[in-house]
Formats: C-alpha cells, sequence, structure tokens
C-alpha cells in the first residue's frame, strides 16, 4: 500500500476508533454496478450529444438566426446564446443539488434527462430569424436556457452516483466512464453533423438540414430516460437517508447553500479550479475549436470537424486507461503532470494546428485531447470525494456550476472575442496556459483520494474476497497506529 494512501487509511480509522468489521464494509453486487455505470454513461453520452451539438453548428445557427450582422458578429452572438445556457446552470445547481441529497440521485438525473431533450428538441422546431423576426433568438436564448438549468443538475448528480456506487480501489476507473459517454456524445454530434456537411449543400443545411441533429434528442432523451428509470439508489444515499431527512427537511435551498459555503469553502474553491482547468480544455476544443478552424483559419467545416472527431475518439480511447492510472498512482499525480504539460505545449500545439497540410494539424489536436483526457478522466472520482454524502450533490452543484457558467462555458465566446479585438490566432494557447497555470496551483491543495472510502460512507468494495483483503488490512493499519502513538 503506497505511504500516502497507508497513513490516510489509518487516519481515519483513528476517526472510526478500530478496525473494520463485517458490517463496516459495502460489498457493491456486480451486476448493480454495471447497471449503475452503463446507465449514467449512457444518459450523459445522450445529453452531451445533445448539448455539443450547437457547438458544431455555432457558425450556421449565427448565420440563421442572426443574419443581419457581419460574420464575427454572427459569431460571437452565437456564442453568446451558447454561454447563455452557462449563466443558468448554477440556478440549475441550487435547485436540483438539494433535491438530490433530499429525495435521491436517480429521480433527479431522470428530471434532468426529460429537460435537456425537451430543450434541444425544441431548438430544431425554432422557425428561422426570416420568418418570425427577433422572436426566433428569443426563442433559442430560452431552449439554450432550459438545456443549461438541466445540465446544473447533471453532472454533479451523475458523478456523485456512480462515486458512490464505486469501489474505493476502482472509483477511478469506473468513474471515468461517465466521461467517456461524454465524448462519445461529443463524437456523436461531431460525426452527424459532418455527416450533413457532406451530404447537404451550404443552402440545404442553411435551410433545413440544421435542424436534424436537434431532433434526434427526442428519441434520444427517451432511452436516456428509460436507463436512468431502472437505476437504484446509490448505497451510501441509501444508508444515511434517514439522517438527511431528519437534518435537511426543514432546510430551504438557500440556508442550505449558505451551510455549505460556510463549512465546505475550501472544498469548494479546490472544486472550482479543478473544474476551471477541465472546462476551460474542453470548450477550447469541442466548443472552439472547430469555428476557430473555420473562421479563423478559413478552413472547410468538414475538414475542421473531421479534425474534432479524431480528438474525441482519441480521448474516448484515452480516459479509461487514464481513469485506472488514477487508481494506482493518485489523482493528484495526473492533474500535476496535465497542468504543467498544458503550459509547456498550448502553443506548439496551436502552431502544429494553423500548419498547413493534414498531419500536422491533427498532432496539434491530439496533444490537445490528449491533455483533455488527463483531466476528464480522474474528475468523476475526484470532485464527489471532496464533499460528504449528506451534501455532496448540493456542494457539487455549486462549485462544478458556479465555475463552468464563469470560465467553461464562456471560453468560446470570450476566445472569439478577443481573437477578433487582437487579431492574434493565438490568443487561445495563452487562454489555455492561463488555465494550466491555475490548475497548479489548486493540485498543490488537493487532498489525494485514490483508493480511499468517500467522505461518510462505508468502504466500497467489489466482492466478499476483497471486503476480508479489507478488514484484515484495516487490523494491520490499527496496530500499525498504534505503535506510532507516544507512550503515555
Amino acid at each position: 500500500m503506497p505511504g500516502y494512501i497507508r497513513e490516510e487509511f489509518a487516519r481515519r480509522l483513528r476517526r472510526v476508533k478500530g478496525a473494520y468489521r463485517e458490517e463496516d464494509v459495502q460489498v457493491v453486487e456486480k451486476p448493480l454496478l454495471k447497471r449503475a455505470v452503463g446507465a449514467s454513461a449512457l444518459g450523459n453520452c445522450m445529453e452531451w450529444f445533445d448539448f455539443g451539438v450547437y457547438s458544431y453548428l455555432a457558425a450556421t445557427i449565427g448565420k440563421v438566426f442572426f443574419p443581419g450582422a457581419s460574420p464575427g458578429a454572427q459569431l460571437i452572438s452565437s456564442f453568446a446564446t451558447f454561454a447563455a445556457a452557462f449563466v443558468v446552470r448554477p440556478l440549475g445547481g441550487l435547485v436540483f443539488g438539494p433535491l438530490g441529497d433530499r429525495v435521491g440521485r436517480q429521480k433527479v438525473l431522470a428530471t434532468t434527462m426529460i429537460m435537456m431533450a425537451a430543450g434541444t428538441f425544441a431548438i430544431g422546431l425554432i422557425p428561422s430569424y426570416a420568418t418570425i423576426g427577433i422572436a426566433a433568438p428569443i426563442l433559442l436564448l430560452i431552449a439554450r436556457m432550459v438545456q443549461g438549468f438541466s445540465t446544473g443538475g447533471e453532472y454533479g448528480g451523475a458523478t456523485t452516483f456512480v462515486a458512490e456506487y464505486s469501489p474505493d480501489r476502482r472509483r477511478g476507473f469506473l468513474s471515468s466512464w461517465l466521461d467517456f459517454g461524454t465524448f462519445v456524445g461529443y463524437a456523436m454530434g461531431s460525426a452527424l453533423v459532418t455527416l450533413l456537411n457532406l451530404a447537404l449543400s451550404d443552402e440545404q443545411m442553411l435551410a433545413w438540414g440544421w435542424r436534424l441533429p436537434f431532433l434526434i434528442a427526442g428519441p434520444l432523451g427517451v432511452i436516456g430516460l428509460y436507463m436512468r428509470l431502472k437505476l437504484e439508489e446509490s448505497p451510501a444515499f441509501q444508508q444515511q437517508l434517514d439522517e438527511h431527512e431528519k437534518s435537511l427537511a426543514q432546510k430551504s435551498a438557500g440556508s442550505e447553500f449558505k451551510t455549505i459555503v460556510r463549512a465546505h469553502w475550501r472544498s469548494l474553491l479546490l472544486c472550482a479550479g479543478l473544474v476551471l482547468l477541465y472546462n476551460v480544455t474542453n470548450y477550447m476544443v469541442t466548443g472552439y475549436l472547430p469555428t476557430y478552424q473555420t473562421e479563423t483559419l478559413d478552413r472547410s467545416s468538414t475538414s475542421a470537424d473531421v479534425l474534432v472527431l479524431v480528438g474525441m475518439v482519441w480521448i474516448a480511447v484515452l480516459i479509461t486507461f487514464l481513469g485506472r492510472l488514477s487508481d494506482r498512482v493518485g489523482r493528484r499525480p495526473l492533474y500535476a503532470v496535465g497542468a504543467a504539460a498544458m503550459i509547456v505545449l498550448a502553443i506548439p500545439a496551436f502552431l502544429l494546428i494553423k500548419a498547413g497540410g493534414t498531419w500536422l494539424p491533427v498532432l496539434g489536436v491530439l496533444i490537445l485531447s490528449t491533455l483533455l483526457a488527463a483531466f476528464a478522466a480522474p474528475s468523476a472520482a475526484t470532485l464527489p470525494a471532496l464533499f460528504p454524502t449528506a451534501v455532496r450533490y448540493a456542494a457539487m452543484g455549486i462549485g462544478f456550476n458556479f465555475s463552468v457558467a464563469a470560465f467553461g462555458g464562456t471560453t468560446p465566446l470570450v476566445t472569439e472575442a478577443l481573437v477578433n479585438a487582437t487579431g492574434d490566432d493565438m490568443v487561445p494557447a495563452y487562454y489555455l496556459m492561463v488555465a494550466g497555470a491555475i490548475g497548479l496551483v489548486t493540485v498543490a491543495f488537493l487532498p489525494e483520494s485514490a483508493r480511499l472510502p468517500l467522505d461518510g460512507s462505508r468502504p466500497m468494495v467489489g466482492s466478499r474476497e476483497e471486503r476480508k483483503e479489507l478488514i484484515d488490512t484495516s487490523h494491520d493499519l490499527v496496530r500499525y497506529a498504534e505503535q506510532r502513538s507516544p507512550s503515555p
């Protein structure tokens, strides 16, 4: 057992005043575990297919809903509407987070699935500006805000649910499947838009082709909802259900928000720093890079979409391997190496993307995608571990969504505005370097959580044999702690 894990394990055993007994350790049944991870990842895949399609169609949407503006203003207006969804994300987190801690993770995740599908489907039905005038961008804004409100309860809830179901030794690997679903969803959206661009003319895409990806959201939402309704509540939530009812039933969302901020402000800051690192990189690659290539580098939309699709597939290949690696070496080393590499490699990556030909831009995108995978892989296991079970969903809703709203979702808008204002097409690289520096500072204060029980939850194992091994280890660690204690 690595030294940092032995020390932390011994500290936690002292807290419970003794070695583990058989009833202290939760064995997760494999069929339930597979269903929980699979349904959460599949639902996340479908939600982020819906949310990600907007990124790949940003330029087209700008022409449909803001036709009187210049190309640059169209793009900024489209990204402003994209960013608007992130403005309401914290509100969604404040509403759905406390609900998830009161009524259960599964019920709230089913609700967010319905809302996301409805908001995305509605975008595909909105008439163009040429048909209904100013009402068109207003309706687009409303639909985007419905998407953002639902997403405010999605990622925090899904990560909480999977983390609470996962055995401690494999939490990094199993939780990484959630973000695997995210990037598969992005890849599906990118592939569909690419096929449409190949099959349809520019006139057909502007007239009706852009609507098709949004209209697919209806059937996908029904599938995701069915999967989530089949889930059972997590063992950690079931364990503290009575305690939740006693401690939270009389609290309003506002009072709970104040309590969480006062009691867990350090963890909230750490969560915000890690989310900034992950999501600035995420939305730079998935949200801004396709448009950067078409509008700044004057490449065809097809080549831009294919390049981003290559990056998404590469992340999907890497992410579960990096999640497993985080279980072995720890979450902190993976974040630290990735953040340092971001500072060093951001400028070379964008120079490669700007280069002519095929393979140099591909290499540049693969560099950024590898860094993004390094941040995505440990996130779903690391962020929930910052908070105790009783407030985990609500605290994730606060820390995650406020950071995404302020830094992640605004990345395409701010970056495009800075490129237009300065004329410097290397601004995206500088933006990523700043995010990397903030990430390094955050990691310096981050407690290691790999292979350790979640705060407020019983130790989780995947088999009875592993439970026996853990109990034996706890007895050894108690003796280890007693030997290190000074004699009276």
